[in-house]
């Protein structure tokens, strides 16, 4: 098989700025080194401040890598192992699969969603394991919590509008 081109896109967000720097040129350093894997250029976008209130200070940054892989297999390996935020297939243009290598790559795809699963199940199982254990030590934390007077409104009684009824005319 020829050699796959890829253009990478990958975002780090965080703090401080200098952290994302560091953080963001090592994985590009990692992931150039991997087998099958040759760094062909990348590019590193400065830190810019998350506008969002909400942030905290948070930090955004990016770098553009392109990549030569030597396989679809390494393709996919380093999709799920850095998990760029973008990638663009540059080059083959098209490419085709015999039977063993997209049986490989498929049974390589199905351990990896496999083992999201069992991890997921895992988490899952200790939050409310957790929550349980939490719950049987402190379950004040889990009562409503009560009402202040101020926060007490009575009930407005709707009083019935009374009929008036008239006196029946005594016939004679």
């Amino acid at each position: 098989m020829q050699k796959i081109q890829v253009n990478l896109i990958f975002e780090i967000l965080g703090r401080p700025p200098e952290h994302i720097k560091e953080a963001l040129n090592t994985l590009v350093i990692k992931m150039g080194s991997e087998k099958g894997v040759k760094l062909l250029s990348k590019t590193y976008h400065e830190p810019k401040k998350v506008e969002d209130p909400k942030a905290h200070d948070l930090y955004t940054a990016f770098a553009e890598v392109s990549l030569e892989l030597d396989s679809m297999g390494d393709y996919f390996k380093i999709i799920f192992t850095y998990m760029p935020a973008n990638i663009e297939l540059v080059s083959p243009e098209s490419i085709s699969f015999n039977n063993f290598e997209l049986n490989e790559l498929s049974n390589a795809l199905l351990q990896r969603l496999h083992n999201y699963d069992a991890l997921t199940k895992n988490v899952v199982f200790e939050r409310d394991m957790f929550a349980k254990k939490l719950q049987e030590v402190a379950p004040h934390l889990f009562r409503e919590p009560e009402q202040t007077p101020q926060q007490v409104q009575k009930p407005v009684k709707k009083e019935k509008a009374k009929k008036k009824v008239k006196p029946k005319k005594k016939s004679k």
